[in-house]
């Protein structure tokens, strides 16, 4: 069934990019295109086009096989976890052993106790 849902989801994907490039430009978008002359959203030219409304279809669609993808794979992986699809072992149960913590005090540089912890001063 994902498999079916995520085919159709990429046929809708690329039906919508080809209807968007099909459409007219209306200007706008960064000072291009063949538009302008009351060509826009809130003119007299209420009615959408075939190819706006087809555009809408195919975003409502997209949007549907979106949302339904999503669904089916929080369904899928909700019974098991990336750690166990890697085959690790898990984590130390009560009663074992730590490892205890190496001393680093070996490796901190020496401490000179003759010395003041301010800067020199400037004279």
């Amino acid at each position: 069934m994902e498999n079916v849902i995520l085919v159709i989801h990429l046929i809708l994907a690329l039906g919508l990019i080809g209807i968007v490039l099909l459409q007219r430009s209306e200007g706008g978008g960064l000072g291009i295109g063949g538009g302008g002359g009351g060509g826009g959203v809130m003119s007299s030219r209420g009615a959408a086009t075939a190819l706006g409304k087809l555009t809408w279809g195919f975003a409502i669609a997209f949007l549907v096989t979106s949302i339904s993808l999503t669904i089916i794979s929080a369904k899928n992986s909700a019974d098991s976890s990336v750690v166990d699809a890697l085959g690790l072992e898990a984590p130390a149960a009560e009663g074992e052993t730590v490892p205890a913590v190496p001393d680093v005090s070996d490796l901190l540089p020496p401490v000179n106790t003759d010395e003041s912890l301010a800067p020199p001063r400037a004279d």
